[in-house]
């Protein structure tokens, strides 16, 4: 997998209240100053290495029980996997991987995923790059998900979501707004954070 440079970037967010699943985000991940990728030290190339082993795990894992539903279930069912079981995937992967993850978006379908704070500008603007932040101890991490072609049959247009897709939607998501995205488009981010040695 080809890396995309690094962005370490100075964020100052007001503290909200994150969500996601997994573990609950650090409320108190402040404090970050500006690093190029080629002055990471050895222990943040460590910390980015590992955000993106679990950001692959959470994704691999997630995938294949989405894609196995579809196949033998439908989806309607593969629904109840994004509601019922990642959150589950993700806090085993979390506790795995010893670190915080989960997924957001700009347009959330679950309203318990909205950005850590310290993500919540980087989301706004809709970054299409990873970005990696640090204090120097920690290291957190965006990023990006596109909508793959099996994600359209919930996540593709309105109009092209099956009745029985919809009704599903509607009976998990009443707060539903991650519809009418298209192949390739940015769908949102994973984000990791990673502790201190």
């Amino acid at each position: 997998m080809q890396r995309t440079p690094v962005l370490v970037v100075l964020l100052l967010a007001a503290l909200t209240s994150g969500g996601g699943c997994g573990r609950s985000p650090d409320p108190a991940l402040t404090g970050f100053g500006e690093v190029a990728e080629q002055k990471l030290t050895s222990q943040q190339a460590a910390q980015r290495d590992q955000a993106l082993a679990a950001r692959d795990d959470l994704a691999a894992q997630l995938s294949g029980r989405l894609l196995e539903t579809l196949a033998t279930q439908g989806p309607a069912a593969a629904i109840a996997v994004c509601a019922e079981e990642a959150p589950r995937i993700a806090a085993e992967v979390s506790d795995k991987h010893g670190i915080s993850i989960g997924r957001t978006s700009f347009r959330l379908r679950n309203p318990q995923n909205k950005p850590p704070a310290w993500a919540t500008d980087l989301v706004r603007r809709r970054v299409v790059e990873p970005v990696f932040l640090t204090d120097g101890q920690r290291l957190a991490a965006l990023l990006p998900i596109r909508l793959q072609a099996a994600c359209l049959t919930c996540h593709g247009p309105a109009e092209d979501i099956a009745p029985e897709v919809r009704q599903a939607l509607a009976a998990n998501y009443p707060q539903d707004r991650a519809r009418d995205f298209r192949e390739g488009a940015l769908r949102g981010w994973f984000w990791v954070e990673v502790p201190a040695p």
